[in-house]
C-alpha cells in the first residue's frame, strides 16, 4: 500500500502526521498541496482521518537495513 500525506505550508496537523508516521516506522511520500492546487478540493471532499493511522498495518512499516 502507497501512503501519502498531503500538507500545506505550516500545517501544524500535517507536521503532526508526519511525525506521528515516522515515529511509527511508516514509509510514507509528503505532497505539498499548495504546490499543486487542483488536489486541494478533491481532498476537502474526503475529510480528514487521523484515525486511519491507527488502522495501518505493520506490513506497511520501512524495512529495516
Amino acid at each position: 500500500m502507497r501512503i501519502i500525506i498531503y500538507t500545506r505550508n505550516n500545517c501544524v496537523q500535517c507536521h503532526a502526521t508526519k511525525r506521528a508516521m515516522e515515529s511509527r516506522g511508516f514509509d510514507f511520500e509528503m505532497v505539498n498541496v499548495d504546490l499543486q492546487p487542483d488536489l486541494a478540493d478533491n481532498l476537502r471532499d474526503q475529510g480528514f482521518r487521523p484515525d486511519m493511522i491507527n488502522r495501518l498495518h505493520p506490513e506497511h512499516r520501512v524495512a529495516s537495513a
